[in-house]
């Protein structure tokens, strides 16, 4: 064969060659020549929420009211009253149900009281001037009626806006709540300065203040240590006062005042929630408030929970807060793996299938850690 032949050869089989490679890349794509390009990255057009903001109002009075406000303006309001030692800030400690508080249609509204966050320490102010606060600042946000929810040592704050201005509270929520009734808590014997002593470290250093049993169920909700720890951290801390035990032995101070305020102008329907484990404020101390408030609409008691209770059922106080007192808050059918799925149902067959051990109570969210 010529070399014209031998070259007329080469190129009919490099050609065929070429078309072999080809209709390959056509049939199974090499990711260069078929893949259509890969979708548009999305990118929110809002920022998330990293938590309440805390706003600063001066008063007519002069004092200068911090306050954090939560959820939709046209919600149904609800003043948030903190336990001891927390700041304007610590409605964000319930936010591990945030979805259904806003699901539900409830603004929480917290003001911060004297001395803790980043409000100034007067010791010449007492309860009322909490109580004239709280409902100047809902003045200002033109809030007239509101339900009221009150954590732990939040309780007799609560009493004296409740005694104070009866109208405007349209419910009022106790969990684990303090009574100012009945006999005085143990520290009222103590010295201000044995008091300071006693609570320094525990100030100084959030973690011990913040400090749940190891069975306690708020250790399954991710994040909730180091968010009570940051609180903590922000309350004793905010302006530079470096863990000063002033204000806390203050407000303890408060807590030993007897008689409590007169509630029987109180028309509202109020609500009772205890841990039966609960070792602070312990279970027979809803009995002082049931003495001032003989007409309780609910009282619910909880053997699963100690000092708490205000968290492992804050999903119930949710419901019980948005006007569904009716219901209970369910996993039926018990939690991971079968089939578990949160319900509010009517009360008598909640009832019924907790009685049969087809459901736990709360959400699903408690059955599945």
């Amino acid at each position: 064969m010529t070399s014209t032949g031998h070259a007329r050869t080469a190129a009919v089989a490099i050609g065929a060659a070429t078309l072999t490679v080809l209709g390959a890349l056509l049939v199974g794509g090499s990711g260069e020549v078929s893949a259509s390009p890969p979708p548009e990255p999305k990118v929110q057009d809002d920022f998330d929420s990293l938590g309440p903001e805390v706003r600063a109002a001066k008063l007519a009075g002069g004092r200068t009211a911090h306050y954090s406000d939560t959820g939709n303006e046209d919600g149904r309001p609800v003043l948030y009253i903190g336990g001891t030692g927390t700041s304007a800030r610590a409605s964000h400690m319930t936010d591990f149900f945030r979805t259904t508080r806003e699901d539900l249609g409830l603004r929480l509204i917290s003001v911060e009281r004297n001395g803790f966050g980043d409000t100034e320490f007067d010791a010449g102010l007492d309860k009322s001037d909490y109580a004239e606060d709280a409902l100047a600042v809902m003045d200002r946000l033109k809030v007239k009626d509101f339900t009221v929810v009150a954590i732990s040592g939040g309780g007799p704050y609560a009493a004296e806006l409740a005694a104070r201005a009866p109208d405007r509270v349209s419910a009022l929520h106790l969990a684990a709540a303090l009574p100012p009734y009945g006999a005085e808590p143990a520290f009222c014997a103590m010295s201000d300065e044995a008091l300071a002593d006693a609570v320094r470290d525990q100030i100084k250093d959030p973690r011990k203040w913040w400090a749940f049993p190891d069975d306690s169920p708020v250790k399954s909700i991710p994040g909730f240590a180091d968010t009570a720890y940051e609180e903590g951290a922000r309350t004793y801390n905010q302006r530079g006062q470096q863990s000063d035990p002033a204000p806390q032995v203050h407000e303890q101070r408060l807590y030993c005042e007897r008689p409590g305020p007169d509630l029987s102008g109180l028309d509202a329907p109020v609500y009772l929630y205890g841990g039966e484990k609960d070792t602070t404020v312990p279970p027979e101390t809803l009995k002082a408030w049931q003495r001032e408030l003989p007409e309780a609409r609910k009282v619910r008691t909880y053997a699963d929970s100690g000092h708490d209770v205000q968290y492992r059922h804050w999903d119930q106080i949710l419901v019980d807060m948005a006007g569904h007192d009716d219901r209970t808050v369910v996993c039926k059918d018990g939690g991971k793996g079968k089939g578990g799925h949160t319900r509010v149902l009517v009360a008598q067959e909640a009832d019924r299938l907790l009685d049969k051990g087809r459901a736990t109570l709360g959400s699903c969210a408690w059955a599945e850690k």
